[in-house]
This record gives C-alpha cells, structure tokens and sequence, in this order.
C-alpha cells in the first residue's frame, strides 16, 4: 500500500507549484524542487478541545 501524502503550496509568489510531500514529513522542512525555497509541512491537525458543559451553562442570579 502507498504511503499517504500531503499537498502543500510553495509560498514563493513566482513559483506557486504544488508538492506532494509524505505524510511522515509533517512537522519537518522540505525543499521545493522549482525553486529551491525552504517550507515548514504544517503538523498533524489537533483536534480542538471540547467546551466543558458546567462552564458553558452556569449561571449565577444570586
């Protein structure tokens, strides 16, 4: 089976190619192969904490 790759977009306003990069890479920088320039792959994506439902919710009318 193939490895799972990530698409990012070379931030170089001349350049603009899309790199496919592997997945393993995330968190690491790679070079584009158009331009030469150094990107930083985004890392994996956090989910966002859930709110806790007592913080939300309460309310005081003392």
């Amino acid at each position: 089976m193939a490895d799972k790759t990530t698409r990012i977009m070379c931030p170089k306003l001349t350049c603009r190619k899309i790199l496919l990069v592997p997945s393993t890479s995330r968190g690491k920088t790679v070079r584009c192969r158009a331009c030469g320039t150094t990107i930083r792959v985004p890392g994996p994506v956090a989910k966002a904490p859930a709110p806790a439902p007592d913080e939300a919710s309460s309310t005081d009318a003392a």
